[in-house]
């Protein structure tokens, strides 16, 4: 799960590089179709890395309930969460009824 957290902050960074807002040849006096090709970019580009550092996040969650001894127990209801559920999403901290309940 380690080597999870350091490729997500690998490409959390390559997709902030990606935001053509951040590129130093970016002419500030752009067509409006230029304009809101970037518009665009840098939106795609922020929901990207927002979604990256979520899963960080997460990952950084799970490790610390590793370190603790509470790896594979719900945080909300306290059981254990099914084994399918981990070998799926090893991020995961609560179970999947828990889960559902916050969703709805």
């Amino acid at each position: 799960m380690e080597g999870e957290v350091v490729r997500l902050k690998r490409r959390e960074k390559n997709l902030g590089n990606a935001d053509p807002f951040n590129n130093e040849e970016r002419l500030v006096e752009n067509s409006s179709d230029e304009d809101v090709n970037e518009q665009l970019g840098h939106f795609e580009s922020t929901i990207k890395v927002n979604f990256v550092k979520k899963q960080v996040v997460q990952f950084r969650r799970a490790l610390t309930r590793l370190r603790i001894g509470k790896y594979g127990t719900c945080e909300k209801c306290g059981k254990m969460i099914d084994t399918d559920r981990l070998a799926a999403r090893p991020e995961s901290t609560i179970c999947i009824i828990c889960e559902r309940e916050i969703e709805s």
